[in-house]
């Protein structure tokens, strides 16, 4: 495996803040690797350096002379009404007919080369910056928060993508289940060090709580004999006859290794207080039309959100989840149709632009006091700051000379200190590390008070959303399933073409129509279609449950070898086993349910011919 990219003894700092001291690592021929850290700790940075567009202050760049990197950047580089195939053309090195054969993987078709790039959604544009980057035959691709702001479809196709790209690529992400997905190291950049791991972010995980417990251990057997030998000194010192052994062993002190333990870093624990009221009614939507002007985007909306409700809202970029929000929010009036908000409910919501409305001119703790509910107090307001990277001097800070990121993240404590019953939050996650994503999830995991999330992170919303809404083709419906069968649906190409109980009814409905004017023949037809399904829908459970069963006692396995101490390379390759076939234990399950879906609504059809 040839190296592609070395960092030896590097060193980086702005004015008195030490990003990183003495770090080095390399960059081999097709490695997938994550790049993980907090906030600030030098991520950016460090891809800033690795295309020149930042120097060291100490250390040496060692560059393999194949080494072409090709950097995804955030902001937009293409012409006002350029097309697509005239961008790829004009900075490409891949021929545009071959781009345009790699496109077809992405989604881009014939059509899409054609239009204005700036005309095309996110989504869209994010796969034509892509490929852009593909076209210029990179063998080390740096991609900074890639899937900010992606939808998942536009995700799906990233991942997919990138498991199957053949060169090296750097990715910075805080989405745990995309990191997990696609790369095979982790680099760690935390607390002035770069370090490089091996496996994927579960290995990470445990490599690096192994490496602390065994540090601890040898940390507390080095302290265990310094204490012997200053207890020796402290007794026999003064007696001439053991001054010099004592002399001798004090001077054995300064021989020994040390130990430096990095400091764990913070759990941040949110705290998100109580609605102070909740009434059972927090807003309900009938037959309304959302959407700008004389632009419908939604179209006869039945929503009713309730006391205690979890919604995930769902769909792809354009389809209008923010204009949902924005409408149950009160920040604008549904073009048709009626919304109603219960008696005296308030409504929190984080959007992307609520940081627009902080006062530059007070500091983060006044601006999140200034917008607590009354029965809040300094305690808790101090809490939150902290809660989400403020603290220290940092809570004194205007809020004029922060980041985009920091003022977000000044702007969501506003809201969770609101104590409103209802919070509404469009891509809350963005600009939060590891740490604070997991301390807010599970803050909303046990919130009292009303929920409605859009996200890009599937493990947030996997575990906040109980129900999920989804939004396609102009409406808005209830999704029958669990985030994770949504999910499915979607890599296998959308649930109105995987899920057969929509076919089944509709057979049942139309047929009945006949039948009503006497036609047997269709009934017969209707019968044998329906019996069909269902002997094949049964089948295909029996097989099922028997790929489950041997599955699940294979998982069994695995746990009990790993849990009998294995270790090194031996864990780590029984951890990615385990990870596969849980993959394929997640697989059977999805099918298992289709299947039996389909089953219920081929017996309420055949029960429904009966009945007529």
């Amino acid at each position: 495996m040839g190296n592609l990219f070395q960092l030896q003894s590097g060193a980086k700092s702005y004015g008195t803040k030490s990003l990183f001291t003495d770090a080095s690592f390399s960059i081999n021929d097709s490695e997938h690797v994550g790049v993980i850290g907090p906030n600030g700790a030098g991520k950016t940075t460090l891809f800033k350096i690795m295309t020149d567009q930042e120097n060291l202050d100490d250390g040496e760049i060692i560059r393999s002379q194949s080494l072409r990197v090709g950097y995804l950047a955030q902001h937009d580089n293409w012409l006002p009404g350029q097309t697509l195939e005239d961008y790829l053309s004009e900075g490409c090195v891949t021929p545009i007919w071959e781009l345009k054969s790699l496109g077809q993987g992405l989604g881009l078709t014939q059509e899409i080369f054609a239009k204005p790039v700036a005309s095309l959604s996110g989504g869209y544009r994010m796969r034509c910056k892509l490929l852009y980057l593909i076209g210029q035959e990179p063998n080390l691709m740096l991609l900074d928060e890639p899937t900010n702001y992606l939808d998942l479809e536009t995700t799906l196709v990233l991942e997919k993508f990138l498991q199957s790209y053949q060169g090296a690529f750097l990715l910075i992400s805080h989405d745990r289940e995309f990191l997990l997905r696609t790369t095979d190291h982790i680099l760690e950049v935390e607390e002035g060090d770069i370090t490089k791991y091996n496996g994927n972010l579960n290995d990470y995980f445990e490599q690096k709580a192994l490496l602390r417990s065994q540090l601890e251990a040898r940390a507390m057997s080095l302290q265990e004999k310094k204490n012997e030998v200053l207890q020796f000194v402290a007794k026999f010192g003064a007696k001439a006859s053991k001054a010099k052994q004592a002399q001798s062993r004090l001077k054995s002190l300064d021989r020994m290794e040390t130990i430096e333990l990095k400091s764990v870093p913070v759990k941040a624990q949110i705290r998100i207080p109580p609605p102070a009221r909740s009434p059972k009614m927090i807003a309900q939507l009938e037959g309304a039309d959302l959407g700008y002007g004389e632009r419908v985007i939604l179209r006869e909306v039945d929503f009713l959100l309730g006391k205690g409700d979890h919604f995930a809202v769902v769909g792809l970029n354009g389809a209008g989840k923010s204009t949902l929000l924005k409408v149950l929010a009160g920040a604008m009036e549904p073009l048709r149709g009626r919304f109603a908000r219960g008696e005296l409910v308030e409504i929190g919501y984080y959007a992307q632009h609520v940081a627009e409305n902080l006062d530059p001119s007070l500091s983060v703790i006044d601006n999140m006091t200034a917008k607590a509910h009354r029965e809040v107090g300094r305690q808790e307001t101090l809490n939150m700051a902290g809660s989400l990277l403020f603290s220290g001097d940092d809570i004194h800070k205007k809020v004029g000379v922060l980041s985009g990121g920091e003022k977000s993240r000044v702007a969501l404590g506003q809201i969770l200190l609101q104590k409103a019953a209802c919070l509404i939050l469009d891509e809350p996650t963005n600009h939060l590390d590891f740490q604070t994503v997991e301390a807010l999830t599970q803050a909303l995991v046990s919130y009292e008070g009303t929920l409605v999330v859009v996200s890009h992170d599937r493990s947030f919303v996997r575990r906040i959303g109980t129900k999920i809404l989804e939004i396609n083709n102009g409406r808005a419906r209830a999704y029958p399933g669990t985030y994770d069968e949504y999910v499915w649906s979607v890599e296998k190409g959308g649930f109105s073409k995987n899920v057969n109980t929509d076919a089944a009814f509709d057979v049942v409905s139309s047929d009945s129509r006949s039948l009503s004017s006497g036609s047997a023949s269709n009934y017969k037809e209707t019968k044998k279609q329906l019996d069909k399904t269902l002997r094949q829908s049964e089948r295909n459970l029996v097989e099922l449950d028997k790929s489950l069963q041997l599955l699940q006692t294979h998982l069994q396995h695995l746990n009990q070898k790993i849990a009998s101490g294995s270790g090194g390379a031996e864990l780590r390759e029984l951890v990615i086993e385990l990870s596969a076939v849980q993959l394929k234990v997640d697989k059977v399950e999805a099918d298992w349910l289709t299947n039996s879906e389909t089953k219920e609504a081929a017996e309420k059809g055949l029960a429904q011919l009966k009945g007529s």
